[in-house]
């Protein structure tokens, strides 16, 4: 009996010892946190539904102004959400700009994040020359208003469309994923293992992106996840304005600008409420997913 006990916690030590593979990492980190586990389901909804969803409907059809069924309440001749203002169906609208917006803000988070890491771990690894030369491109660009240069080459651009808009707004958003990169490097660069790298003649493209890349990836990762709900938020800022995606493009941004007319803000809240709820929802939720990536990437590190 004692020998059975002794091997049965000889054999739970080594199961113990033997280190998590990433999944299993990624997985207990969510188990910790219920709220977490809520908020990649809902997102997890959101996008499947509106990637699935969105190409079942017909958007020409979607968006042909209709007079008989003008601000229809919800439940009204079968419109789950109700109409706006040219007899659109509200939900359909909410689906496609919903499929829109999360495309846009993935699209210009993924290229704005890969110019940014690229450029800022150049300039942090090699220093000197190259670095000051990023540095006072960098210290450029802030200097310039970015907001109204977006909105200038929104409105002078011919025949613009939702590439044109992605590209434009990605041009100005890689800077300060490129200057926290450069500063994280410059850092690491310092580092024994770097200098070990070197000696045997590892090539600098590998100690980048094998060695330093990695070991701020918890940084980056915060980065990310900010990016993306800041990309959620700035195109449907900029589609309120009406400097956005174009009118005939449904968006979350679209849905919410309707609310600058005040007899819709008090009489038609189903016009503009389900869009706001969902922006709001969409940046809870990947700001708590975000959370949980980031304690995966720092409980990686700290095991080496």
């Amino acid at each position: 009996m004692r020998k059975g006990w002794v091997k049965l916690v000889k054999k739970k030590k080594v199961e113990e010892s033997i280190p998590a593979t990433g999944l299993q990492v990624v997985i207990r980190e969510f188990l910790k946190e219920k709220l977490a586990i809520i908020s990649l389901v809902i997102l997890l909804i959101i996008i499947i539904g509106a990637f699935v969803w969105a190409p079942l409907i017909d958007k020409d059809e979607l968006m042909k102004i209709s007079l008989a069924n003008i601000f229809l309440p919800p439940g009204e001749n079968g419109f789950i959400l109700g109409t706006d203002q040219g007899g659109s169906d509200v939900l359909g609208q909410l689906v496609i700009g919903a499929r829109n917006s999360l495309l846009i803000a993935f699209s210009i988070t993924a290229i704005s994040m890969f110019l940014g890491v690229l450029i800022g771990s150049i300039a942090g690894y090699y220093g000197g020359f190259i670095d000051n030369l990023i540095m006072r491109i960098l210290d450029f660009y802030i200097t310039l208003p970015t907001l109204m240069l977006i909105i200038v080459f929104v409105t002078i651009v011919p025949k613009y469309n939702v590439l044109t808009f992605v590209l434009i707004l990605s041009a100005f958003s890689w800077v300060s994923t490129a200057r926290l990169t450069r500063s994280k490097v410059l850092s690491e660069v310092r580092k024994d293992y770097v200098s070990a790298s070197k000696t045997m003649g590892t090539s600098d493209f590998s100690i980048i992106f094998k060695g330093i890349i990695p070991n701020i990836s918890s940084i980056l990762i915060v980065e990310l996840v900010l990016n993306l709900a800041g990309n959620v938020g700035i195109e449907t800022g900029l589609s309120y304005l009406g400097f956005g995606l174009p009118p005939d493009v449904p968006s979350l941004g679209t849905l919410v600008g309707y609310a600058s007319n005040s007899d819709v803000i008090e009489d038609k809240y189903w016009v503009w409420l389900p869009a706001s709820l969902l922006i709001l929802i969409l940046m809870l939720a990947i700001n708590y997913v975000g959370q949980v990536f980031r304690r995966v990437a720092d409980s990686k590190q700290r095991l080496g």
